[in-house]
């Protein structure tokens, strides 16, 4: 259950939808505030034992969210931290009031300017919570400007103030906090890029909320979690498999210019662990690839004169699961991108296989295929694919459910936190990432590992776009586990595509998983 609910997220929208019911159903919201900010302040003791941080500074807005911090400073105070509290504002709902109240009685002193708390050891910010959607002005925002301006740790409770819940926009100014410690559910702007130099690390404070009280619709927006990922890789086999029920791939890339993209496609397709790969390349590189990669059957294409595949040979597309397509083509590469277009498998375009959909200029082609289509852009590719989404990167996931809507394709929008969207609407958010993977290949890597696991998949489950996220959770997570033995400086795509089996390598599903994974296998 506590799984179920991690995975979630919700807008500011849903999350008030959630409390209302919680509260009609006769959870006294004192309670659930005592609960939850109970749950936050033992959490502060452990990040900042007493021992080294024995002065707190509670920050204190007008709502609820500030009667969570005001439950915080108390329980700290009793726990024998020196508190003090900045409360700008005395218009106080009632509750926080009665809870301001209840701390100036235990001697807590509260200030109306910053300037006492500057001294203290770390800052909890309790100003604002979920659904903010005013800027932050006058001496509220003088007083955040002036604590992002000093080293204080700070730790936000359910969000940083001055940031907009689904958006993660900054409102004017937000605070910049060393920790967030999000309350219930995952929020939207937790997996928003332009939020993350804001909320640090992250944890979600979990106190319990039954699923019973989430709506339908609640799910539509969810993260992969590592347990969930792992549910859905094919794993574990059956005893009497072979190679071609286990898959196979055609990955039609590379050029003379860029060589490598092929290889490093094929080896994040080869990590994957599809039963069979076939790559289509420019003649020339041929020797290369079977070099590199001995196990793939390697396709030998007429070429152009700057070396980039001129047409396919006369394949029969049909006896592929799927085709990715794209990596280091180059846009001389126009017909074959007009080619698999036709193809009646699934198909992921990615790369050059999505520029040279964009200097077609219509996303029309897409509509009329058969079966499904996985566009996989960054920043730039997005903007040429749809110019007619406005500001992509200010608010990722609209953007996405709109890419998604308009093209009838699975979009998996690539950035520090990736979104994947279904047309119908359902998006799946990847929750960690490095800066690790800003480097040329990744994307590459990316793309044979996703047609890699797609080409495995039979019938209806998993759902496709949770294989994409799937790989896009796995090929981030590769790039986590390198980063922390090779720096962040270390990992480039040859070695990150070494990195992909330690993933699994580091957690087998468990037996209660593997007896549900080994009963939804084909036959």
């Amino acid at each position: 259950m506590r799984e179920q609910i991690e995975s979630i997220v919700v807008t500011a929208k849903q999350m008030r939808q959630i409390e209302g019911r919680i509260f009609a159903a006769g959870m006294p919201v004192a309670a659930l505030m005592e609960k939850a900010a109970g749950k936050v302040a033992a959490r502060i003791q452990q990040l900042y034992p007493p021992s080294r941080f024995g002065k707190v500074g509670i920050l204190v807005g007008p709502g609820h969210n500030g009667g969570d911090a005001l439950v915080v400073g108390r329980e700290l105070h009793l726990a024998g931290f020196q508190v003090a509290v900045y409360r700008p504002l005395l218009q106080l709902k009632t509750l926080t009031e009665q809870h301001g109240n209840y701390a100036a009685s235990l001697g807590i002193p509260f200030y109306e300017d910053i300037e006492p708390l500057l001294n203290c050891d770390v800052i909890i910010d309790g100003l604002f919570g979920f659904g903010l959607t005013r800027h932050l002005s006058g001496k509220i925002a003088a007083a955040v400007n002036q604590l992002n301006e000093t080293s204080l740790p700070i730790v936000s409770i359910d969000i940083p103030s001055g940031l907009h819940t689904d958006t993660g926009e900054v409102l004017g100014t937000a605070i910049r906090a060393t920790h967030t410690l999000c309350l219930g559910l995952w929020k939207l702007a937790f997996f928003q890029d332009s939020a993350l130099e804001y909320l640090g690390k992250t944890e979600l404070i979990y106190f319990g909320i039954p699923p019973s009280f989430l709506s339908p619709q609640t799910p539509t927006i969810q993260q992969i979690t590592p347990t969930l990922a792992r549910e859905y890789l094919p794993l574990p086999r059956s005893s009497t498999t072979h190679k071609y029920q286990q898959g196979h791939l055609l990955v039609i890339c590379g050029s003379r210019p860029y060589a490598g993209s092929a290889i490093l496609t094929g080896l994040g397709a080869r990590a994957s662990g599809v039963g069979m790969v076939s790559i289509a390349v420019p003649g020339s590189l041929k020797p290369l690839l079977v070099g590199h990669l001995p196990e793939a059957l390697i396709i030998e294409c007429s070429e152009t004169e700057t070396g980039a595949i001129a047409q396919l040979p006369n394949l029969d597309l049909t006896q592929f699961n799927i085709i990715a397509c794209g990596p280091g083509l180059t846009l001389d590469a126009v017909e074959v991108v007009k080619k698999v277009l036709t193809a009646t498998c699934p198909l992921i375009l990615d790369a050059d296989g999505l520029n040279i959909l964009a200097e077609l200029g219509t996303i029309a082609p897409l509509s009329l295929r058969k079966n499904t289509t996985v566009l996989t852009p960054h920043l730039g590719e997005f903007r040429r694919l749809f110019p007619q989404i406005s500001n992509p990167h200010q608010n990722r996931i609209r953007a996405v459910q709109e890419a998604a809507a308009q093209s009838g394709a699975i979009v998996l929008f690539k950035g520090a936190r990736t979104a994947v969207a279904h047309p119908k609407g359902s998006v799946w958010l990847v929750p960690s990432s490095t800066p690790a993977l800003a480097r040329g290949g990744s994307g590459d890597v990316l793309t044979g590992l996703m047609g890699g696991l797609m080409a495995q998949i039979r019938g209806t489950y998993p759902p496709e776009e949770a294989i994409v996220a799937t790989a896009a959770w796995w090929h981030a997570t590769a790039g986590i586990i390198a980063a922390k033995e090779r720096t962040e400086l270390g990992v480039d795509a040859y070695t990150l595509s070494q990195y992909l089996s330690r993933v699994l390598v580091m957690g087998y599903p468990t037996a209660a998983q593997s007896a549900i994974i080994q009963s939804r296998l084909p036959n």
